[in-house]
């Protein structure tokens, strides 16, 4: 009769999405694992298989409670509040981030994507899934008036996409406010400002 386990694979998860958060895939060996899970070798194995299946578990994990929880708790605010609140959160956990371990899904895009191909679309999938949140965002705006109506809603939402990744990767190196604020200024004034309109000839 196989022996049950005597550990929760939700909660040893969680561990290995910290640690392979805070020091990356390359640097963490399945012995590193078992020492932060608490588990053995065997049982990570048994478990979750070798450490590239661990880490697209973990990365998974990560992506669910990150994104996909943001996007419903936002997505029921006004277009224009939906945004603004979306960056303010993300300013305050890049700033709230003692060990500056920065975003796991841009940590991933910057280490394996580059030459790993399932991550690159797993990477890419969920850069879609975010741009497509502020696209739904802006063209809800735009609808109702409270989003400039100028730029077409992609070139806005790429905009938005553009510039939360620049702050998850700035604020590694430098975890400023006035510095990660001042990026998304000007996006919020072309978010905000209304397209030059002429008076009729007479």
């Amino acid at each position: 009769m196989a022996r049950p386990k005597e550990f929760a694979e939700a909660e040893v998860l969680q561990l290995a999405v910290e640690h392979f958060w805070e020091h990356g895939y390359e640097a963490t060996s399945v012995r590193d694992l078992a020492h932060t899970m608490g588990i053995t070798t065997a049982s990570i194995y048994n478990t979750f298989g070798d450490k590239r299946q661990i880490y697209r578990k973990a990365l998974d994990w990560y992506v669910e409670q990150s994104f996909g929880n943001r996007a419903l708790r936002f997505g029921l605010k006004s277009p224009r509040e939906a945004i603004g609140a979306f960056f303010a959160e993300i300013i305050e956990r890049s700033l709230g981030d003692p060990k500056r371990k920065g975003c796991m899904l841009v940590n991933s895009a910057l280490e394996l994507a580059p030459h790993d191909v399932e991550f690159q679309r797993v990477v890419a999938e969920v850069l879609t899934q975010v741009e497509a949140f502020f696209r739904n965002c802006v063209e809800r705006g735009q609808r109702d008036g409270t989003i400039n109506d100028g730029p077409g809603s992609e070139d806005l939402a790429r905009t938005l996409l553009a510039t939360l990744l620049g702050i998850r990767v700035l604020a590694r190196s430098r975890p400023e406010r006035e510095l990660l604020e001042g990026l998304i200024r000007p996006v919020f004034l072309l978010l905000d400002s209304r397209p030059n309109t002429k008076a009729p000839v007479a």
